[in-house]
């Protein structure tokens, strides 16, 4: 019977054409599909795998966003259990103005379904959720200019949008490029998904390399624009806030933005309940569940899902590159105006306010905070500046996400 068995495997094994076997597998790979588009990209998620990794630039986003680059921009069978870009950005979709989500749901792979959070705001919100749960919004009260000075800092975003319009984007596509000065990466993307989803991934990727090179962007700036008399400036410690204070604060700055920007209400809402269950005293197993299990949950789903939209049938173009040089002036000009304003308060209060924490008031939490006050401890030792730059950093949260909401109510309607 053995002897039965081994003499019909062989004449099977006699049977194939293996010539015809190995065409097949070799068209089951995606070597026959490669493109140079592809191969741009692969390198690019490369490149960003190595700034992530090596430099530590934003590795938390970064390594998913390219991790989700390099998925999506295989070529060949595998594509189909990954992206398949034409569901969210093609003809039929672009016609329509509408995602067939059932469509996604029964042809799409594994990025097409956790890019459905993206699409649908969930990702973003919940981000905010776990940022509102990490901030102390105890500076910010303690010193309520910081407010004024979180605002001054958006001045890029609005320069931004300008300069988009006279390139010759839309107002929605303006809008979207624009809010990349906010240098809030979840801001950006919840705009950008409603007005403008095929900018999506250039604008994600702009952001959050920008947020990342804040030490390498801003002190040029800072240095520029202050004396170092001004960056010496010693400021004195701010009073303390009380419990009620702070468990009010979210509750009153919903309420009054909402009322009159209710298109802010679900990023700027999770913002403040995050921070009401961080505050509240009530909430310690739901506040440590935001800042810690929920956040890095999203941030995966996010990032890797964000970084599969860059295919290179959507990124590779001469937008991409102007995308990315309009943020570029954005953030700069967001830094350039804290720190017009900072210098203005130094002068109205006789010396009492140190202008470089003006430049925090974008809202990279806390690295802008940092970088101002290593601004302050080069020119003066033993200068902190950290807690007083915290307060502009944490308003330039809110002002990036009223700049948003505003753009929302705005453009949303031209979508």
């Amino acid at each position: 019977m053995t002897f039965s068995l081994a003499s019909q495997l062989l004449g099977a094994a006699g049977s194939v054409d293996y010539g015809e076997t190995f065409e097949g597998l070799m068209e089951s790979t995606g070597f026959l599909n490669l493109d140079w588009g592809n191969v741009v990209m692969i390198v690019i998620a490369c490149f960003f795998l190595f700034l992530a990794i090596k430099f530590k630039f934003e590795p938390l986003l970064l390594v998913g966003i390219a991790f989700g680059m390099l998925l999506s921009n295989i070529p060949g069978p595998i594509s189909d259990w990954i992206y398949h870009p034409e569901l969210w950005v093609g003809d039929e979709v672009a016609s329509s103005g509408v995602v067939d989500y059932a469509k996604v749901l029964n042809e799409g792979g594994l990025i097409d379904i956790l890019y459905i959070g993206v699409k649908t705001s969930v990702y973003p919100c919940l981000i905010f959720l776990g940022v509102g749960a990490m901030t102390d919004f105890e500076p910010l009260l303690s010193n309520p200019k910081s407010l004024i000075l979180g605002a001054a800092a958006q001045f890029g975003i609005y320069v931004a949008f300008f300069l988009a319009v006279c390139f010759g984007f839309t107002g929605p596509e303006a809008a979207s490029i624009g809010i990349v000065g906010g240098a809030d990466g979840p801001t950006a993307i919840w705009l950008t998904k409603a007005l403008a989803p095929d900018l999506l991934a250039a604008i994600a990727i702009a952001a959050y390399s920008y947020m990342a090179l804040i030490p390498v962007i801003q002190p040029p700036i800072m240095r520029l624009m202050t004396t170092k008399k001004e960056r010496a400036i010693v400021m004195k410690p701010t009073r303390k806030v009380t419990k009620a204070e702070k468990i009010l604060f979210p509750i009153i700055i919903i309420i009054a933005t909402c009322l009159f920007l209710p298109s802010v209400a679900p990023l700027l809402g999770c913002l403040m309940l995050g921070n009401l269950l961080r505050e509240c005293g009530v909430t310690a197993r739901l506040s440590d569940t935001a800042q810690n299990a929920l956040m890095n949950i999203v941030t995966i789903c996010l990032s890797v899902s964000v970084g599969a939209t860059a295919h290179y049938t959507t990124f590779l173009t001469t937008k991409t590159l102007l995308i990315v040089v309009l943020g570029l002036v954005a953030f700069a000009f967001a830094t350039v105006g804290g720190l017009g304003i900072g210098k203005l308060l130094c002068w109205l209060t006789k010396g009492k306010i140190n202008p470089l924490i003006g430049s925090a008031g974008v809202s990279a939490v806390p690295m802008a905070a940092r970088v101002s006050n290593l601004e302050g401890l080069k020119a003066k030792p033993g200068n902190y500046l950290l807690m007083h730059a915290m307060g502009p950093n944490v308003a330039g949260v809110i002002g990036s996400a009223v700049a948003a909401g505003f753009f929302m109510a705005v453009f949303a309607p031209m979508v």
